[in-house]
């Protein structure tokens, strides 16, 4: 796998960030390990919680969100999807939508907040050696447990909606909304 393309001999010693290059050919180059790498050792290294940046070759622009999508996408046509087809659409919706950066903070804070209740789970039933079987009681023995962290979640989510309801409401009255302008999807506006 790895030959060197010129003039990446200086990137190669262990910088703070591990640098991908991505050629033409779409191929991505690993800097630090000097050889061509997949899609699937990128997703390895964000499952290992690596810290990297993919940069264009020839321009130096980063494509780190680039390639993380292009991974999302591989996974949701290659298994069992985690969004549905009305999730994805509900999203597109928000795109250039004045609400567009608060969906994009509300979504963040939910991902982060399941994240450490996985954490939080894994942590748990460390050392315990599970089959299929096992798991699968294990689970229904959990189910209140679950539901306890996943009420808290949701409680969570339900607390930060009414956050975002208020400061809208507060908006509204400083800035009322001029008629013939678009309603806000999910908020009494044309969908």
């Amino acid at each position: 796998m790895g030959s060197s393309p010129a003039g990446d001999s200086d990137e190669a010693q262990a910088p703070a960030v591990r640098v991908l290059k991505k050629y033409p050919n779409r191929r991505l180059y690993d800097t630090q390990t000097s050889s061509y790498i997949t899609l699937a050792d990128v997703k390895k290294m964000v499952l290992d919680g690596q810290t990297f940046e993919v940069r264009d070759a020839k321009t130096g622009e980063d494509l780190t969100r680039s390639i993380l999508l292009q991974i999302i996408l591989e996974e949701e046509t290659g298994g069992v999807p985690m969004f549905s087809t009305a999730s994805l659409e509900q999203i597109i919706r928000f795109y250039g939508h004045a609400m567009q950066g608060v969906m994009g903070d509300y979504l963040e804070k939910n991902v982060q907040t399941f994240g450490a209740l996985q954490s939080k789970f894994a942590e748990q039933s460390q050392g315990l050696a599970f089959s299929p079987e096992l798991w699968t009681q294990f689970l229904g023995a959990q189910a209140p447990v679950m539901q306890n962290l996943m009420g808290g979640y949701v409680e969570q989510s339900k607390n930060l909606i009414e956050q975002m309801q208020e400061q809208i409401k507060q908006a509204g009255a400083m800035f009322p909304v001029m008629p013939g302008m678009p309603g806000m999807p999910g908020f009494g506006g044309k969908k």
